[in-house]
């Protein structure tokens, strides 16, 4: 009889102590997806930039020496050594609207076709632009100038505004800003070095 009781409190204890174990922790909620950073925003690319280039001389001779020689629209081939022909093809010689065609030096010519913009006998001043050519240059224009510097000297400035010929992000080579400003850097430099020469020239 004592072991039933024995046996019977045994289990009592054991039912009591499994109820007294404490309830198992709740499980965690599951973590939150890890945020996924946007990609990185691609900048636009860059327009291409307006170039300028400007080149001057001094002209031993008198200012009316200078303009008398460079003034005439229909003849940069009169002093310039990279035109073999220069011809007006719409309207006026020295007019604004006049519309010349240079032909190039060069075993294969090529041509460019120009268009005068502003022209000021008594200022001694001219602009025109690029209508269409060979030079790697796009939205072209430019202005001429010769001013005296006291009474048997003169200064030229010859000076433009342009963009590469090609303005995509990404320019082929030889349409690039560099070529472009080199270019016209050798236009002008070459132009003006012939022109001195040829007036200094006793």
């Amino acid at each position: 009889m004592k072991s039933i009781h024995a046996a019977a409190a045994i289990t009592l204890v054991s039912i009591i102590a499994a109820g007294c174990k404490p309830a198992p922790a709740p499980e965690a909620p599951p973590a939150a997806p890890a945020e996924v950073a946007p990609p990185p925003a691609v900048e636009a690319a860059p327009a291409a930039a307006e170039l300028t280039v400007s080149k001057s001389v001094s002209i031993n001779a008198t200012a009316d020496a200078v303009w008398a020689k460079t003034k005439d629209f229909n003849n940069l081939n009169g002093w310039h050594p990279a035109v073999a022909k220069t011809e007006i093809v719409e309207g006026t010689n020295n007019t604004v609207g006049a519309v010349r065609v240079l032909t190039l030096a060069g075993d294969a010519p090529a041509t460019i076709k120009e268009k005068l913009t502003a022209f000021d006998d008594a200022g001694k001043t001219y602009s025109y632009e690029i209508v269409e050519g060979a030079l790697p240059v796009s939205g072209y224009s430019s202005t001429f100038v010769v001013a005296a510097d006291g009474a048997d000297k003169a200064t030229v400035t010859w000076s433009g505004r342009f963009m590469r010929a090609d303005t995509s992000p990404t320019p082929a080579e030889g349409k690039d800003d560099t070529t472009a400003t080199t270019t016209i850097e050798g236009v002008y430099a070459s132009g003006l070095d012939n022109l001195k020469k040829l007036l200094e020239t006793k």
